[in-house]
C-alpha cells in the first residue's frame, strides 16, 4: 500500500458518514421535451436534449459492453444502430464498491459509455476537452461532473467517459493474456471516439485536451507514456498528480500480477473461465475497495516504462501539459479524520503521528514544520503530509515535462474552497484539499453550491484553463499574466479568489522541496 492511499483511506472512511449520495443523474438539465436534436455518428445516430444554452447526449455507448467473453478483454467496437439512440439520460456507471463518498451506486460491466456537452452558439470547431475521472482506479463516473459552465464559459465540447475499474480494469494474472491496463485500454477507445466523432457535436477533432484529476489525472500520465496513445489528443491537463516520483502513478507488473493470483485465490478459481463464470458482485467482494488496490502497470505493450522513467527519459507523447495541484491536498482527509472521532487533533496527536508517518525523519519533520507556525496542529501535520505526498511530486514532474514540452505549472490556494455537501466543517482551516478545486470546474452534487468568492474563482480557472485548450496558452485578457515553466526558469502561479493577489508563488520554498529531496525519501 502506497502512503498517498493509506493517507486517504480515513478520511474518506468519515467522509462517508456524512457525505450526501451522489447519483448520475446529478446535472440532469430542465429541457423542452420537443427541443431533442439528433446527431449522427459513426455507430449511429443519437439524441440528446437542448437547454437553449448547451446540447447534451448521455450515455453513447463506444465499445461493446465487456461482458461474458469480453470480461477482461481489450474494448471492441459498439454494434452500430440505425434508429436514434435515447442519449437524454446517463449510462450505467461501472462496476464499483460502495464503500466511498465518492461511489456511485447502481454500477453495472455494461458501462463503457460517454456524455457530450456543446454549447448551442458559437461557431463549430470548438476545442475537445475530454474529462477523465478520479477516484483511486476504484470509484466514480463521468455524468457526475456537470459541465454546462466549462463547456458555456469556456468555449469547449466536454467529454466525460466511464472506464473500467478495479478488478475490471486493471487487473493483472499470468492467464488472463489480454488484460493490460483495460481501463487505460478504454480511455484510448473513447479518445478514438471523439477523434472519429467530435465534428458531429460541433467540436475540432483536431484540437483535443484530456483533462483529470487524481486518478485521472494518473491516468494521463500514463498516456503521455503510452505508444498507442500517440496521436489521441493535442493537449493534456493533469491535477494532483505526480507523474514523477509517485509510487501511485503505475505498479511493476510484477506486483499487479501477485495481486491478481491473490484476487483469483480469492474467488476460489485456478482458471481464466472459472474468474469469467463469477458474477460481478463476486467478483467486488474478492477485490481490494478502498485507495489502494488497483493503478496502472508497467513492463507489457500498453505501458512499456512508467510514467516516472518515460518523463525523465523523454520518451513520452510530446504535448504541452498544464500540470498542478492543491495547496492543503490533505486537509481533507484530517477533516475527516476529526469529524469521526469528534476530537480536534492536539499537539501530542501531532507528534505521534509524525512519528508514525515519517519513523526516523520525525524529529527534522517536525523541526521545519513547527506547530508554533501554523493555526493548529492539524495544519502542521496538513502541510507536512501534502508536501511529502504531493507537492514534491508534483515540482518534480514539472521539472522532468518541462526538459521535452511545454509545461504551465499551478497552485490552487484559495482558503475558502467549496466545502463537501452535507459534511459539518472542521474546527481548523481547510484551505483547497485533495479534488476540492474540481467544484470550481463541475457541478457534482458532491460539493456545496459555490458562492460569490468561489464563483469569481471559477470564472479566472475556466477562463485561464479554456485559454490553454484553444491555443497552449495560458495569458486570459483580464487577468494577470501567466508564464511557463522552464526546467532552468520555474514558474507557479498561485491562484485564489482575489483576482489581485493571482500570481507567481516561490512554490519550491513554501512547499519546502529541498527539505524533502535532502531526505532522499
Amino acid at each position: 500500500m502506497t502512503r498517498n492511499r493509506k493517507l486517504l483511506t480515513a478520511a474518506t472512511a468519515a467522509l462517508a458518514v456524512a457525505a450526501i449520495a451522489i447519483t448520475t443523474t446529478a446535472y440532469a438539465q430542465d429541457t423542452d421535451p420537443t427541443q431533442n436534436p439528433i446527431v449522427d455518428t459513426n455507430s449511429g445516430p443519437v439524441r440528446g436534449t437542448d437547454s437553449g444554452t448547451v446540447r447534451t447526449y448521455q450515455g453513447i455507448p463506444y465499445a461493446a459492453p465487456p461482458t461474458g467473453d469480453l470480461r477482461w478483454q481489450p474494448p471492441k467496437k459498439a454494434e452500430p444502430w440505425t434508429q436514434p439512440l435515447d442519449a437524454t439520460k446517463s449510462g450505467k456507471p461501472c462496476v464499483q464498491p460502495t464503500d466511498q463518498p465518492i461511489a456511485i451506486p447502481g454500477g453495472e460491466e455494461d458501462c463503457l459509455t460517454l456524455n457530450v456537452t456543446s454549447p448551442t452558439k458559437g461557431d463549430n470547431k470548438k476545442p475537445v476537452i475530454v474529462w477523465i475521472h478520479g477516484g483511486s482506479f476504484t470509484y466514480g463516473d463521468g455524468a457526475s461532473y456537470g459541465a454546462e459552465k466549462l463547456a458555456t464559459r469556456g468555449d469547449a465540447v466536454v467529454v466525460t467517459i466511464n472506464y473500467r475499474l478495479g478488478a475490471f480494469g486493471f487487473l493483472s494474472h499470468p492467464d488472463l493474456k489480454n488484460a493490460d491496463n483495460l481501463g487505460l485500454r478504454d480511455q484510448q477507445a473513447a479518445l478514438k471516439w471523439v477523434r472519429a466523432n467530435a465534428s458531429a457535436f460541433g467540436g475540432d477533432n483536431r484540437n483535443v485536451t484530456i483533462m483529470g484529476e487524481s486518478g485521472g489525472g494518473y491516468s494521463i500520465c500514463g498516456h503521455l507514456a503510452a505508444p498507442k496513445s500517440a496521436g489521441l489528443f493535442d493537449k493534456a491537463i493533469i491535477h494532483s498528480a505526480g507523474c514523477v516520483g509517485s509510487a501511485d502513478a503505475s505498479m511493476t507488473r510484477e506486483q499487479a500480477e501477485k495481486n491478481g493470483e491473490d484476487f483469483a485465490e480469492r474467488l476460489d478459481c485456478t482458471d481464466v473461465a472459472c474468474m469469467r463464470a463469477k458474477d460481478s458482485e463476486t467478483i467486488l467482494t474478492a477485490a481490494e475497495s478502498g485507495h489502494e488496490g488497483y493503478r496502472p502497470f508497467h513492463g507489457t505493450k500498453t505501458l512499456p516504462l512508467s510514467p516516472s522513467e518515460a518523463i525523465e527519459s523523454g520518451r513520452i507523447n510530446e504535448v504541452p501539459v498544464l500540470h498542478g495541484s492543491n495547496h492543503d491536498e490533505e486537509n481533507g482527509r484530517l477533516a475527516g479524520e476529526e469529524l469521526a472521532t469528534g476530537t480536534p487533533l492536539t499537539e501530542d496527536d501531532y507528534r505521534k503521528r509524525m512519528r508514525e508517518t515519517f519513523g526516523d525523519d520525525a524529529e527534522a519533520v517536525m523541526a521545519e514544520y513547527p506547530v508554533s507556525d501554523y493555526a493548529s496542529p492539524s495544519n502542521a501535520l496538513g502541510a507536512a503530509q501534502t508536501d511529502a505526498n504531493w507537492s514534491t511530486h508534483s515540482y518534480d514532474t514539472q521539472k522532468a515535462l518541462a526538459k521535452h514540452v511545454p509545461v504551465y505549472a499551478f497552485d490552487i490556494a484559495e482558503p475558502n474552497a467549496p466545502w463537501f455537501n452535507g459534511m459539518p466543517r472542521p474546527s481548523f482551516t481547510i484551505g483547497t484539499g485533495h479534488m476540492q478545486e474540481l467544484a470550481y470546474f463541475y457541478d457534482n452534487a458532491l460539493f456545496e453550491k459555490r458562492d460569490g468568492d468561489q464563483e469569481r474563482l471559477s470564472d479566472a480557472l475556466i477562463d485561464y484553463w479554456s485559454r490553454f485548450v484553444h491555443s497552449s496558452d495560458m495569458n486570459e485578457r483580464g487577468l494577470p499574466k501567466w508564464k511557463q515553466f522552464k526546467h532552468h526558469r520555474p514558474y507557479t502561479q498561485k491562484l485564489v479568489a482575489d483576482l489581485d493577489a493571482i500570481g507567481r508563488t516561490d512554490y519550491a520554498t513554501e512547499h519546502h522541496y529541498d527539505f524533502w529531496k535532502s531526505l532522499n525519501r
